[in-house]
């Protein structure tokens, strides 16, 4: 069989799954979460040792330091993974709900069920705990999920599918309901786009060039989640010890994610109160500086910053920094720079964190807070399948519900339209 026949039959068989998962009980799929886990538990040892098969592979051809980082199972990543498949066998079932339920004039009742979407093909690079978080959620959304790693995953992430699958054979899941694509070849992306018949909806996860090429190729409805070009912007009234910790954490607590801090934003009236204690503390880190020229004139170890700089997700120990007259101006940059993800405002002014929130336009907008806080995990989704920067018709991290739809539902006593 060639490629694109075992892709065509993948896509297909993933359908079939489907149907039958759309009616599995909220106790089948949640036994079916909490089996996989402790499968993945029980061979931990062994796929490990795929995943650093991958990772020297990877170093050896001479991957990126942090793509190298994405792809590492350590111990933080495999606990937040195992974690992850019990959390969201803890949240409520969403499919079946029945919401906005209305009577009409006529007695007819009106209302909206919650449905799966169906088949979702999730197509991602390095990061093999996207694997089993991928195939939680849309499972428990009712879905079947078709996942394309990155070549540089394929040992990981067929270790995991295997224990994924037999976990679906021992409860009663579909074991098509998680589907693989074994193959590394480039050319087998661009065969899974062309299934429309059989996939409902695409997820990019990865670099620029990987989400332009889906977008641009795919026949499946696409769903981007994009670069993540972080803000953080410290308000005139800032308290100083708030945002050196907000800014901090936000930067150094793990520079590979994409709700990592690429671009802070400071108002001229923190120049000599508080910026150079929070760039100071940064740079002892390890982070350097790439600053406008207000801002190496406030701290002398900035190097200059370049256009190109404002437009960066650096994903590494480098923090491009601006000095701005007002909040309009600071809005004004996130609006031209920024990549729709992640902004947060440090502030004692009521009023401008409420401009703020009304007024930034990205998926997830905060308050004295880091921008860490944009993870499903974090915001009690369980885990997530990512973090859409497109506005349909999910937009920011995207939990159960936003691998689900809606459907009319009436409840009628004869009624007839006259």
């Amino acid at each position: 069989m060639n490629l694109e026949a075992q892709i065509r039959e993948l896509a297909r068989n993933a359908r079939i799954a489907s149907r039958r998962t759309a009616e599995l009980g909220a106790r089948e799929k949640n036994a079916w979460l909490l089996r996989a886990a402790e499968r993945l538990e029980s061979a931990r040892e062994r796929i490990l040792a795929h995943n650093t098969a991958d990772v020297q592979e990877a170093a050896a051809k001479g991957v990126a330091e942090p793509m190298l980082r994405r792809l590492e199972l350590g111990a933080d990543k495999w606990r937040d993974m195992i974690a992850g498949l019990r959390a969201v066998a803890a949240l409520p079932d969403p499919i079946g709900e029945i919401t906005q339920l209305r009577v009409q004039p006529n007695g007819l009742r009106v209302g909206r069920m919650r449905i799966p979407l169906g088949v979702i093909g999730i197509i991602y690079e390095s990061r093999p705990n996207v694997t089993v978080d991928a195939a939680a959620l849309c499972v428990k959304a009712g879905n079947a999920v078709v996942l394309r790693g990155g070549s540089e995953a394929i040992r990981s992430n067929l270790a995991l599918g295997d224990e994924l699958r037999a976990a679906a054979r021992e409860t009663g899941v579909p074991e098509n309901a998680i589907s693989l694509v074994p193959r590394t070849d480039r050319s087998a992306v661009d065969h899974l786009l062309q299934q429309a018949e059989s996939i409902d909806l695409i997820i990019p996860r990865g670099g620029e060039g990987l989400i332009r090429k889906v977008v641009e190729s795919s026949r499946i409805p696409v769903i981007k989640h994009d670069a993540g070009v972080c803000h953080v912007y410290l308000d005139s009234s800032a308290d100083a010890a708030m945002a050196t910790s907000i800014v901090v954490d936000s930067k150094i607590r793990q520079m590979s994610v994409c709700n990592g801090l690429e671009t802070l934003l400071v108002h001229r009236d923190l120049v000599r109160s508080c910026l150079p204690d929070v760039l100071k503390t940064l740079h002892e880190r390890g982070v350097e500086i790439r600053g406008c020229e207000r801002t190496r004139e406030a701290f002398a170890e900035a190097v200059p910053a370049r256009e190109q700089d404002w437009r960066e997700e650096y994903l590494g120990p480098i923090l491009a920094v601006r000095i701005v007259d007002s909040l309009e101006e600071a809005i004004d940059h996130i609006e031209s720079f920024g990549t729709n993800h992640t902004e947060v405002i440090v502030t004692r002014d009521y009023a401008n964190a409420q401009e703020f929130l009304r007024r930034v336009d990205s998926s997830t907008v905060g308050i004295n807070c880091s921008t860490a806080f944009a993870d499903g995990y974090r915001l009690g989704l369980g885990a997530e399948i990512g973090i859409s920067t497109s506005k349909l018709h999910a937009y920011g991290p995207m939990g159960l519900e936003g691998l689900t739809t809606q459907k009319f539902v009436l409840y009628g006593n004869g009624q007839l339209r006259e």
